[in-house]
């Protein structure tokens, strides 16, 4: 094609996307952009015909300063320049219906359909990594759990917790489960869990006999993490715990 008047971009998705600020340069409006954009803008639906970015622009001190801007498909910066009712507005017209119909044979080319479907693939390769790589430290996580079936003590809990990736030892974990009122805070009930969490099938407390010397029988109690349970600090500290323990 001719000499290119407006830079026209393309996204990832084969759109052609024209800058507002190099359309309003091109028409050689006197206004100023904001006044200009302003009476168009309500015309069209943003994020489907027009989406706003902002342009970083050095000023004379050297400092940078960012420009609103707006990225225009092709269709609604060929109908501005036409609403302009210029010379050179059907101009700037005439050479975006010309980029369009270039563009159109282009993408009608199968060597340019078999291009763009093997960069489609890439694109969703790459997401499609991206994704595994931040779900592995949760499915890890899961996994564990799932392959747990006996209760477990608080102190592995909090290992269990730490090897994949959310840092706690046992005493912080402890006091996380007394805060948040999972565990008794005081008294003789101390460090056991309260009835509400019993009941969900979070935690269970096994009861152990010993004798004393002097022939007594004295019972001790230990506080223990269900699968149950597991599963359900696993996805809490996943999610919220970062935030609660400030880890």
């Amino acid at each position: 094609m001719g000499q290119e008047l407006i830079k026209v971009h393309e996204n990832e998705q084969g759109e052609q996307l024209v800058s507002a600020r190099d359309l309003y340069k091109g028409l050689g409006i006197k206004e100023r952009f904001s006044l200009w954009f302003a009476r168009y803008k309500d015309m069209y639906v943003e994020d489907i015909d027009f989406t706003s970015v902002g342009l970083p622009t050095v000023v004379n001190n050297g400092a940078v300063r960012t420009l609103q801007d707006y990225k225009l498909m092709v269709d609604m910066a060929k109908h501005i320049a036409m609403m302009t009712k210029t010379d050179k507005g059907n101009q700037i017209r005439d050479y975006f219906i010309a980029v369009e119909k270039e563009h159109k044979a282009l993408m009608a080319d199968p060597r340019m359909q078999m291009a763009m479907g093997l960069k489609s693939a890439q694109m969703m390769l790459d997401h499609k990594d991206k994704i595994i790589e931040e779900m592995k430290p949760k499915a890890l996580f899961a996994d564990a759990v799932n392959t747990s079936k006996q209760s477990i003590l608080v102190g592995d809990l909090a290992k269990l917790i730490s090897q994949n990736g959310v840092k706690v030892g046992q005493n912080r974990l402890f006091a996380y489960l007394r805060e948040n009122g999972y565990l008794h805070k005081t008294g003789s009930q101390y460090n056991r869990p309260t009835q509400r969490y019993i009941d969900q099938g979070l935690f269970e407390v096994k009861e152990s006999s010993h004798t004393n010397p002097d022939g007594s029988i004295r019972l001790t109690f230990t506080t223990k993490v269900t699968g149950k349970g597991q599963q359900y600090f696993v996805n809490k500290f996943l999610g919220e715990s970062q935030i609660a323990l400030g880890v």
